[in-house]
């Protein structure tokens, strides 16, 4: 596994800059797991685009993060169009809607590198098609088995059902599971084997999702972001043990992260 390398005269910047969708202000707790997950992974900044409404919960919880408000479809675009932003997180508890709807498309539609999860698949799942030929940019799904099965269909073998959807969105797909499969549409499969019990916690696949777009967000490929982030996920509950909430996996993971660099 080959991690993002710090430049010893490099500045925030070149870290690169995640943006992550924020949800309404009754749900904010999902994007928050995945901005610190993508700051600590080691993205240079990352920022909350909010709307307005929920600015107050979002300004008031975070500090590294950043807080971006953003009142419509327009705004986002202005947004994400600065050259600097390297990728997104859209879809933890952003809302069955047509705003996450129109925010994916817009993203997808700016080309920049994005991880869909939770909601913004789940806001395809009448027209997935729609969401498959608006994707060009590298992109990674992150499904569990409900949210893959409305996309993509039942499920049989795993690992088939994983290789079929990345062909078919023509994304990188990550199905999660005690058995996570990320398959991409070039035929490669990995399997991560054997992630502990205590991963099946609230906000763990918010988790996850940060790690993903924080390694994208400093220029990792969407592949071995995902296989990367999967392994770190793990390890990180492991190293935690009995007791974990999703929250300890963000603040366990420079210790991972240093013995890696240390071997």
């Amino acid at each position: 596994m080959r991690l993002p390398a710090l430049k010893a005269h490099g500045s925030k910047y070149d870290r690169g800059h995640c943006i992550v969708l924020g949800g309404p202000v009754a749900s904010t707790g999902a994007a928050r797991l995945a901005a610190r997950a993508a700051l600590r992974i080691g993205a240079g900044l990352v920022s909350v685009a909010c709307d307005p409404s929920s600015l107050i919960v979002y300004a008031t919880a975070l500090e590294a993060v950043m807080t971006k408000p953003v009142k419509d479809e327009a705004a986002f675009a202005v947004l994400i169009g600065d050259p600097r932003v390297t990728s997104l997180i859209m879809g933890p508890a952003a809302g069955v809607n047509e705003r996450t709807q129109a925010l994916v498309l817009a993203a997808l539609k700016a080309g920049k590198a994005c991880v869909l999860d939770a909601d913004a698949l789940t806001v395809f799942r009448d027209d997935p098609a729609e969401l498959f030929q608006a994707i060009r940019s590298p992109v990674l799904l992150t499904p569990h088995e409900g949210e893959f099965t409305r996309l993509f269909g039942p499920i049989g073998n795993r690992e088939t059902a994983a290789q079929n959807a990345a062909q078919t969105s023509g994304a990188v797909v990550l199905l999660k599971g005690r058995d996570t499969v990320i398959a991409a549409p070039d035929g490669r499969l990995v399997i991560n084997r054997d992630a502990p019990p205590t991963l099946a916690t609230a906000g763990s696949g918010d988790v996850l999702a940060g790690f993903a777009g924080g390694l994208m967000a400093q220029g990792m490929p969407v592949f071995e972001a995902a296989c990367a982030a999967t392994w770190l996920h793990a390890e990180c509950a492991r190293r935690f043990g009995p007791g974990l909430i999703s929250e300890d996996l963000s603040e366990i993971l420079p210790k991972v992260l240093a013995d890696l660099r240390s071997r």
